[in-house]
């Protein structure tokens, strides 16, 4: 599979339907919607795939890009990816293993994110505790994007994340959230009536 991101630069991927990319006109919203946040922030790709997502933050100024990955083979893809594309100044990582125990040794070595990309296969069950284990941890400062499909709704509130926004691109939806204290007010809402 052939695949392009920022720049047109080309990506390689694995063969077959073993990692599933973000489609291109997804991942053009996503960065149009944090346009302007990329510059300098710490990125966090989990079940980085490819690693397209944490590839296109390193061609758009991310200072640090780290990313979880399951598949050997695919950490290698990303490893060469993400050498193709970082500047001199920029770090990355890819970190191999599961993704909620890799996520909690993450915690307890390293600063917050500033953004945060969580793809997992849709039908899997990653969903509530990766973003538990984020929230527990105060692991994100800023926002995490989840891909999802439309016919499977995030919670609106998980620990002290809450969604401050959803889009829904054909068959994949992105759910945002952001980190609330006590004080803040709900940013979203999914409730109808008043």
């Amino acid at each position: 599979m052939s695949l392009r991101i920022y720049g047109n630069r080309p990506l390689k991927t694995l063969p077959g339907l073993a990692t599933r990319p973000t489609p291109s006109r997804v991942r053009q919203a996503l960065f149009n919607i944090w346009q302007g946040k990329i510059t300098g922030c710490r990125w966090l790709d989990l079940c980085a795939g490819s690693g397209a997502m944490g590839a296109e933050a390193l061609c758009r100024g991310a200072a640090i890009v780290m990313g979880i990955e399951e598949s050997g083979r695919a950490c290698n893809i990303i490893q060469q990816n993400w050498q193709q594309v970082a500047q001199p100044e920029q770090r990355f990582e890819v970190i191999r293993g599961d993704v909620v125990s890799k996520v909690l040794t993450l915690a307890q070595r390293s600063p917050k994110f500033d953004r945060i990309y969580f793809d997992p296969p849709y039908a899997s069950d990653l969903y509530l505790p990766v973003l538990e284990a984020i929230a527990d941890h105060s692991l994100l400062a800023g926002e995490l994007a989840a891909e999802h499909s439309p016919t499977q709704p995030l919670p609106e509130h998980v620990g002290n994340l809450a969604i401050v926004r959803q889009k829904v691109y054909g068959s994949t939806a992105l759910t945002f959230y952001s980190p609330q204290n006590s004080d803040s007010p709900l940013l979203y809402s999914n409730r109808q009536g008043g």
